[in-house]
Order: structure tokens, then C-alpha cells, then sequence
């Protein structure tokens, strides 16, 4: 087997992988999700991640951070749009692991400019969600909050723009999710969780 096919198809299997013991926390939290969609996506997510990767765009040191982001999310995107829930036993495990995977980041080749722009990004983009929710509480869940924290580690990691560029587009595509539901709630968790995702796939600053 060539070695990039192997590299592919490894990558898919443990994006596969992640989705059962996902599900299975979900299920215990009363958000149940399919085991196999979630696996599909988390294995495309992360067979889109790498192939990126073996193209060229991206340095190697920050791959663990968009293929842990991958796992995390696509659980998380189908819990929100399924039953308007961001659960707890996904939410908050998110912060250590994206600190790992940022952890490793900056070890690995990015600096501690890394691990710096994480933490501030956690803040400002958790304390703006927050200052959201608290505004104007039917706009945001509890969840949403809670998930922008980790969220905005990532971007803050990926580059200063990607918060900005994040925030605009979870914005259009809950606008988007908003036009095809038709439903009087709108989850906007799959919507951060794709910009972020995107930002990710595309860092600027590493």
C-alpha cells in the first residue's frame, strides 16, 4: 500500500474510532446521536485534515490541533442539531483536550506565541459570547457559552483574524441553518463549530 493511502486510510479509522465512546457520553447526558453518522463525519473530518496536510497546507506541528477539533466536534454539531443541546460531557472535556492538542503545538514547532494566543483567545471569545447571552438571552444557550471558551483557544492559536473571521461566519451560517429549519430555535453550535473548524483547516499565524 503507498504510503500516503496508508496515512489516509489510518486517519480515517481513528476519526472513526473517536465517535462510539462520543455517542456513548452523549447517550448518557439524554442527547443521544447515531453512532454511525457520527462516525462518518468524524472520519471525513479527519481524512479531510490530513489530506489537506499531505498537500502541503499546513505545518505537521499543528495538525493535532484541527484532527482533535474534528472529534470533538462532529459528536457535538449532530448532539445541537438533533435536540438544541451542547451537553456538559462534551463542552467542558473540550478545554483539555484542545489545550493538549495546542500543548503540543507549541512543543512541537509553533512557540509559546502559541500557547499565549490560545489563552487569550479562550478569554475573549468565551467573555463575548457571554456578554451575548447575557444581552440577549434568547440568542444564545448556556452550551454555546461554554463551548465558545474552548473554541476560541483554537482560533486564537490559529491566528488574531481567525476570532474575527469566526465569529462572521458562524453568524451567516446559523443564518443559513435558520432559512432551511424554519424552527423558532436555531442551534448555533454546528455553526461555530464549522468556522472554527474551517479556521482551523486553514490556520494564518502558524
Amino acid at each position: 500500500m503507498p504510503p500516503t493511502i496508508f496515512v489516509l486510510t489510518t486517519a480515517a479509522a481513528a476519526g472513526a474510532a473517536t465517535a462510539p465512546p462520543a455517542a456513548w457520553a452523549l447517550d448518557r447526558a439524554k442527547a443521544p446521536i447515531p453512532v454511525r453518522r457520527a462516525a462518518v463525519l468524524a472520519a471525513v473530518g479527519v481524512l479531510l485534515v490530513t489530506a489537506c496536510w499531505l498537500a502541503g497546507s499546513g505545518p505537521a506541528w499543528w495538525l493535532p490541533v484541527p484532527l482533535t477539533l474534528t472529534a470533538v466536534a462532529a459528536p457535538l454539531a449532530l448532539a445541537d442539531l438533533r435536540h438544541l443541546r451542547l451537553p456538559d460531557v462534551l463542552t467542558l472535556p473540550a478545554y483539555p483536550l484542545f489545550g493538549a492538542a495546542i500543548g503540543a503545538a507549541a512543543l512541537g514547532g509553533g512557540g509559546p506565541s502559541v500557547a499565549v494566543r490560545a489563552a487569550a483567545g479562550a478569554l475573549l471569545f468565551g467573555a463575548a459570547h457571554a456578554a451575548v447571552r447575557s444581552a440577549a438571552p434568547h440568542s444564545l444557550g448556556a452550551g454555546d457559552v461554554k463551548l465558545a471558551g474552548s473554541l476560541g483557544a483554537v482560533l486564537g492559536a490559529a491566528g488574531w483574524p481567525a476570532l474575527a473571521v469566526a465569529a462572521v461566519l458562524a453568524a451567516l451560517l446559523s443564518l443559513v441553518v435558520a432559512l432551511v429549519r424554519r424552527a423558532r430555535r436555531v442551534p448555533h453550535g454546528p455553526a461555530l463549530l464549522a468556522a472554527t473548524w474551517l479556521c482551523a483547516l486553514f490556520p494564518g499565524a502558524p
